[in-house]
């Protein structure tokens, strides 16, 4: 049980916020149509989109705010004495931790989606490991300005997330809330 534990409970925990950001803007991606605005505002860099369409204000905002989301559950639920054997963090601090996460997340994204446009690969074609990676960068990246996990954890995030990534988007496809199974 220590195993699961360890290696799964805690890194999945531990990145909820970034999780449930990171599936946001695909779960909300037909509603606020206003907020469906390009990040990169359809500006070109080197004659390719920054970003591409598919990154859009709504995406931002919305996973971002499911991250705080996220992490004020986690804070209201941190004295629950199931969640305190997977909980490595205090999460008093939810806000700052929500938007780490959650920011983080959808930070890395934008800029796996930067190269992927340089390297004239299209949105929503695969570009593996970064798809399921990107993210995971970016909210680890974005919350080492709060807290730095041990090497044990970030390379169980890092395998947990990589192939959670890849069942969670197949699911999404096979229920036809994803285009792609990527």
């Amino acid at each position: 049980m220590s195993f699961v534990i360890d290696y799964l409970l805690i890194p999945m925990y531990l990145m909820l916020p970034a999780y449930v950001a990171n599936m946001a803007p695909v779960v909300f991606s037909k509603t606020l149509k206003f907020m469906a605005i390009p990040v990169d505002g359809g500006i070109k860099f080197q004659n390719k989109d920054i970003f591409g369409k598919n990154k859009t204000v709504r995406g931002l905002v919305l996973g971002t705010l499911a991250g705080l989301l996220i992490a004020y559950f986690q804070f209201i639920l941190q004295k629950n004495d199931i969640l305190t054997s997977i909980t490595i963090l205090n999460y008093s601090n939810f806000l700052s931790i929500g938007f780490l996460l959650g920011f983080g997340a959808l930070l890395g994204d934008l800029i796996e989606s930067f190269f992927k446009r340089r390297l004239n690969i299209a949105p929503g074609e695969k570009f593996i490991p970064f798809d399921q990676l990107d993210f995971v960068l970016g909210s680890l990246l974005l919350l080492s300005i709060h807290y730095v996990p041990s090497l044990e954890i970030i390379i169980a995030i890092i395998l947990v997330s990589f192939f959670g990534h890849i069942i969670i988007n197949r699911l999404g496809y096979i229920l036809k809330i994803k285009k792609n199974k990527w």
